[in-house]
């Protein structure tokens, strides 16, 4: 049958449903990270497609399959290929990394099958539907749009959609919604606008692009009266911009308004015969789009500057993604020939990042990176391609304003994508591409020279098209799986200490499927470490090597490692591993865990970082944590000598001198003291040593003198008016302790500054046996910074002067702060408390029963204790 010639096709109307299905679902499916997208997106698109390719046969029009086409299609093949298992030889040539990986990682634990180029298969399977869905969703929007009602209707779609997201912002924000919808919060994110994206980046550039095609649609609407709900659409968007407060997205929707501005003034001045009207409404509704931006801005002035302090020079732009840059550029690097694999990043950067971070990074924000370290060579050809394409557009002759405003939008998109990762899912993705359909859709005069590929709607072609949707469909069965899902798995098996051989045989499995993840190798081993014994250990630290070589700067790994090696009894590699793990960025192992290992001086030089400071740490937790002075003091005595010259090792005298005080080795503690005034002769904590000295020498007055005359040199020194008051009350001067804590009542700070005085009043008040004061400084300390300390002192103080009702209520406040396993005492000190009212209300009732002066005063109140008669 041939063709039918028909001017609009029902198949092409359920096609432009679709896609404005697609436009509005992705958005709403939390900016388009929900998980359950994937299916949606590739049943829509895939709809689409062949529905625009049904009504494009009836209607008797050729399929156009742009430039543009060909990096979505090529970068869907891509993934394929890195897909394929491969023998050990291809992949070595194809990527050594990946091959590296199974012979050292995978083929001693057993898992010899042949493996692909991609990293993270699962991810990569998920790519490959998400390209095929973004092919077939832009195939579609190029069909569709070929009439202009449609390509505006869709257009309109995206633009109104930008716009609810922002109304639902401002809804939250007007009745103080701290979760979306208020059901849903979220986990890791504040968005300073709480919409459908938990990242206000993603949100800045969704919404640039909405607004910026609004202002397109503002302009090229006719009559004039129909354009105020675009303009109006436009403004809500671009204020959405301003209230996400992200410093990129609002600088790239400036820089794409700027572009439009630029656009339009040029075709005012190539179109002559362009009239005054059409030149004022481009000015109007750009002015009034500004105007909204300016009121916008004026709201949120304070929390703009906040953000714009937050990178005002080089040092601090240095310090922020951009640092990341060189590393990600490493890590594509090791992959030339075909990438990573797509999606593959999060799993694999690891291997490559030599500086600690304490977030996951999933994407290397930045898309030239993204593509070339998960695509090789042949993804940066394909972004060659794309922008060529692009280019093409913006030079592309008879454009009109709308789609001068969807390239200026979509361009400003793509800069700021080069500082973010928005396009790597469905909601911006979904709409730059229909935008583009918009734009290189079949001009309504026919074909032109050099334009896209026309093949004929052929049912074999129709065909191709549910093949490919069904292709992205199979994908997602086996890109179901996911890196968070087995971790989460395996780490409840873990925590819950099921049988090992239960977790040995899950963590292989998970391993297989997902073998770039360092965590799976780490837990493996953390379950092996916890059961204890030699042969554990030895298997523990099988799996942590493996880890590390996957993350190298992974913290928590070299301290698995740490504890695999000491039960292993090899204690230098050990504390070496500890060290590791301080310099990997877990600050608290060394005076935590590492510190309490330790059995000898040797321990602690093999676990110290080349820091003076650190070595101090250790020694105060050797010392005050432990109570292991003689070994602190050996272990000082090295570290002195050992960083002999370094600024810090004045911070190791006077530690010295102090340990030396307390255990009354008064010779040393003045050769160290001797040492400190060499070296820093001027500094005030160089005359309190000496002070402490004196003080150790039963010099107390002379002491208590020289602190006083170094606080009347130093006034405003808050901490230097505590040490002196605490001194004052040592020696028994509990008026002038008073005096000191109030010079300086006025120059507190904070909560914890104010309480520690309240306290330090009501220790003196407490020694002049003005014990009824002492509790209401005691009280004030305990309201202001709460601890079961400060409520415990209440307490103490409560039950001497026999106020036991009181006194329990204070320890039940104090126990609240406990920890559950240490309420214990407590509890039986609040049953002491209320047995002891009890006796007290028992015995007083006795004493007036006994007292006939209070029986006799009893009788004309009116005894209270007798039941009253109803009448």
């Amino acid at each position: 049958m041939p063709p039918t010639h028909r001017s609009s096709s029902r198949y092409t109307r359920f096609a432009e449903v679709a896609l404005a299905a697609l436009v509005v679902v992705c958005p709403l499916a939390l900016g388009g990270a929900a998980r359950w997208l994937s299916w949606p997106l590739m049943v829509l698109a895939g709809v689409a497609a062949v529905l625009a390719g049904v009504g494009a046969r009836r209607q008797g029009q050729s399929l156009r399959f742009p430039l543009l086409a060909l990096p979505l299609g090529v970068g869907a093949a891509l993934c394929a290929v890195q897909l394929v298992p491969l023998p050990a030889g291809v992949l070595r040539v194809l990527s050594p990394e990946a091959a590296s990986l199974r012979e050292f990682a995978l083929e001693p634990l057993g898992l010899t099958r042949a493996r692909p180029v991609s990293l993270e298969p699962s991810a990569t399977w998920r790519e490959l539907s998400k390209h095929l869905a973004y092919l077939l969703t832009f195939l579609a929007a190029v069909q569709v749009c070929r009439s202009r009602e449609r390509r505006r209707r869709l257009l309109a779609v995206l633009v109104f959609t930008g716009a609810a997201v922002v109304l639902v912002g401002l809804g939250h924000s007007l009745l103080g919604v701290s979760s979306l919808l208020g059901l849903k919060a979220w986990e890791h994110a504040r968005p300073p606008l709480m919409t459908f994206f938990a990242n206000p980046n993603h949100l800045a550039g969704f919404l640039g692009l909405a607004s910026t095609v609004g202002v397109g649609l503002a302009l090229t609407t006719r009559p004039r009266s129909r354009a105020l709900p675009f303009a109006l659409a436009a403004g809500a968007s671009g204020l959405g911009v301003v209230l996400s407060l992200s410093r990129g997205g609002i600088a790239f929707f400036v820089f794409g308004q700027a572009m439009l501005v630029l656009w339009l003034s040029r075709q005012r001045r190539e179109e002559a015969g362009r009239s005054l009207l059409g030149g004022s409404r481009s000015t109007a509704a750009l002015l009034g789009l500004l105007a909204v931006l300016a009121v916008g801005t004026y709201a949120v002035t304070e929390a703009l500057w906040v953000e714009a302090r937050s990178a005002d020079s080089l040092e601090k732009l240095s310090q922020s993604k951009v640092a990341l840059w060189p590393m990600m550029a490493r890590a594509a690097s090791a992959f030339p020939v075909l990438g990573m694999g797509r999606g593959a990043f999060e799993a694999v950067f690891p291997r490559y990042q030599s500086e600690p971070n304490p977030n996951t990074l999933t994407h290397p924000e930045n898309a030239v990176l993204q593509v070339v370290a998960e695509l090789g060579v042949p993804g940066l050809l394909l972004l060659a391609v794309a922008l060529w394409a692009f280019i093409g557009l913006l030079r592309r002759e008879g454009l009109d304003a709308l789609e001068g405003a969807s390239l200026a939008g979509v361009a400003a998109l793509g800069l700021h994508n080069l500082f973010d990762f928005s396009l790597e899912l469905p909601a911006c993705a979904v709409a730059v591409l229909v935008v583009l359909g918009a734009v290189v859709r079949p001009r309504e005069r026919g074909k032109e020279a050099g334009g896209p590929v026309c093949l004929t709607p052929s049912w074999g072609l129709l065909c191709a098209g549910m093949a490919l949707t069904a292709l992205g469909l199979v994908a997602l069965v086996p890109g179901r799986h996911r890196l968070a899902d087995a971790e989460a798995e395996l780490a409840t098996l873990v925590r819950e200490r099921a049988p090992l051989d239960m977790v040995r045989a899950r963590g292989l499995e998970l391993i297989d499927r997902h073998p770039s993840d360092y965590l799976l190798y780490r837990m493996v081993a953390s379950a092996h470490v916890a059961r204890g014994g030699g042969e554990g250990a030895a298997e523990a630290l099988a799996f942590i090597n493996r880890a590390l070589t996957l993350a190298p700067r992974d913290a928590v790994s070299h301290r698995v490692a740490a504890q695999a090696l000491l039960a292993l009894g090899r204690r230098s590699q050990g504390f070496l591993e500890y060290r590791l793990a301080n310099e990997a960025g877990d600050l608290g192992v060394l005076r935590g865990e590492a510190v309490r290992q330790a059995r000898s001086v040797e321990d602690l030089v093999a676990m110290t970082p080349d820091s003076p400071e650190l070595a101090g740490h250790l020694v105060d937790a050797l010392s005050n944590v432990l109570g292991r002075q003689p070994l602190a003091l050996d272990y000082n005595g090295w570290a002195r000598a050992h960083f002999e010259g370094r600024p810090g090792v004045v911070g190791l005298w006077k530690r010295e001198a102090r340990l030396r005080l307390l255990r009354k080795e008064l010779p040393e503690a003045e050769g160290a003291c001797v040492q400190v005034e060499r070296l820093e002769p001027e500094r005030l904590d160089t005359v309190l040593l000496r002070a402490e000295v004196l003080k150790g020498r039963g010099e107390g007055e002379a002491a208590l003198r020289a602190v006083e005359a170094l606080r009347s040199r130093n006034p405003m020194n808050v901490e230097l008016a505590f040490t002196l008051a605490s001194w004052q009350l040592e020696a028994g001067l509990t008026r002038r302790a008073r005096e000191t804590l109030h010079a300086v009542g006025g120059l507190l700070s904070d909560y914890q500054q104010r309480a520690r005085m309240l306290s330090m009043e009501a220790e003196a008040l407490e020694r002049e046996g003005l014990l009824s004061r002492a509790v209401e400084r005691r009280q004030t300390a305990a309201r202001l910074v709460p601890s079961s300390d400060a409520y415990f002192a209440v307490a103490r103080l409560q039950e001497t002067l026999r106020r036991y009702d009181a006194a329990a209520r204070s320890v039940r406040e104090g126990l609240e702060l406990l920890p559950p396993e240490a309420r214990e005492p407590a509890r039986a000190w609040v049953t002491r408390l209320e047995s002891a009212e009890r006796s007290r209300v028992e015995t007083r009732r006795k004493e007036l029963l006994d007292d006939p002066k209070a029986q006799e005063l009893e009788h004309l109140l009116g005894d209270s204790r007798e039941p009253a008669v109803e009448p």
